[in-house]
């Protein structure tokens, strides 16, 4: 009988979680990272890409700080990229807050008319195209107002912040583009209210990024794997979405993309929290979720200095970097999404995931 030291272990660590607030300026990007490597060759490559570090525990925005440290780190996840099992998760968190949004103050207006808002990825269509022309099509300042008050909302769930929501909408130029705000404005579409208020919705990345990553290692992991990380505040949302994950032993599989897939019950047995002082293999999973953080934030124009963006993004494999990001190349995204079950899914999830835990 095999003990869980002798099950593969994944080491993650996470990066910009802000809760239900996800249009805070200073950190535009959610991410996670995820290292199937022990705390032996983490240590080793340490100690060979920086021989000279003094500090008690790797942190990637102390060491990036430093231009003499930038090949070092970038030769350091070129060595774990190369070697070992891992995978990066970065979502732009605007433009995952107008995809909430579409899913729950547009969508259930059209599924009462019998249209599949979800059919070849459309609700990402539309969420991208708001997300990069929202602001000139209905006024940025209206536009982002509208998008506090829908977050907020789907946090308070009270009859006067449903009826904020609408009266935002209503005063942004929602008629140029009426097929995506109209079912607010024009309607205050009762199905729509209704979803936004649902317990358990709310705009917290967490599951999404969890989902995505989990993703990646239930297809690297060859058969049951555990996960350890640090014992941050932040981690505490993941460390309770990943037990409820593990413990839920329904039968069922979701196909989201051309190549991901959700099957449950899960290859993942076990999840512990550790000191991440002690784990240079969690140290590690911090390096890589903090440089791809800061390259998305070089890459827009957010921040500057850091490691080079290009440089990093060269050392991924197509199957080691999952994005969420806008895109208005529709045709690709249909392409990507045809066929995907995304309605199912989310019902499936704001059901048995979503909000408080049970136990």
């Amino acid at each position: 009988m095999s003990t869980s030291s002798d099950i593969e272990c994944f080491r993650i660590d996470e990066s910009g979680y802000t809760g239900f607030d996800l249009l805070n300026l200073d950190q535009r990007f959610q991410g996670a990272s995820a290292i199937a490597i022990s705390d032996d060759d983490a240590a080793r490559l340490i100690k060979q890409h920086l021989p000279r570090l003094q500090a008690s525990e790797l942190k990637y925005r102390t060491l990036s700080r430093r231009p003499a440290n930038h090949q070092p780190l970038l030769a350091l996840q070129r060595d774990v990229l190369s070697h070992f099992k891992a995978a990066t998760y970065v979502c732009d968190k605007r433009f995952l807050l107008v995809l909430m949004f579409v899913d729950y103050a547009v969508e259930p207006f059209y599924y009462e008319r019998g249209v599949d808002f979800y059919k070849d990825g459309q609700n990402y269509a539309m969420a991208s195209l708001l997300t990069m022309a929202g602001p000139t099509i209905f006024g940025e300042a209206a536009f982002d107002a509208m998008l506090a008050a829908f977050q907020h909302a789907a946090k308070a769930k009270t009859p006067e912040a449903l009826m904020a929501l609408v009266d935002a909408v209503r005063a942004t130029r929602w008629q140029e583009l009426p097929e995506a705000l109209g079912p607010l404005a024009k309607y205050a579409a009762p199905e729509c209210l209704a979803a936004i208020a649902t317990p358990g919705v709310n705009t917290d990345a967490a599951l999404v990024v969890l989902q995505s990553l989990i993703n990646r290692m239930e297809v690297m992991a060859e058969g049951a794997y555990r996960v350890e990380h640090d014992q941050s505040k932040n981690l505490l949302t993941y460390h309770e979405l990943l037990q409820r994950f593990i413990d839920h032993e329904q039968n069922v599989e979701f196909r989201q993309t051309e190549i991901a897939f959700l099957k449950f019950p899960l290859k993942l047995t076990e999840v512990t929290q550790i000191d991440s002082k002690t784990s240079p293999a969690v140290q590690l999973a911090d390096v890589m979720i903090g440089a791809a953080i800061e390259a998305a934030n070089t890459m827009t124009g957010l921040k500057s200095g850091g490691l080079d963006p290009d440089a990093l993004m060269s050392l991924y494999a197509d199957n080691q970097f999952i994005h969420m990001v806008p895109s208005l190349d529709f045709e690709e995204q249909r392409r990507f999404r045809q066929g995907t079950q995304a309605s199912e899914l989310i019902d499936y999830f704001s059901a048995n995931f979503a909000g408080p835990s049970k136990v």
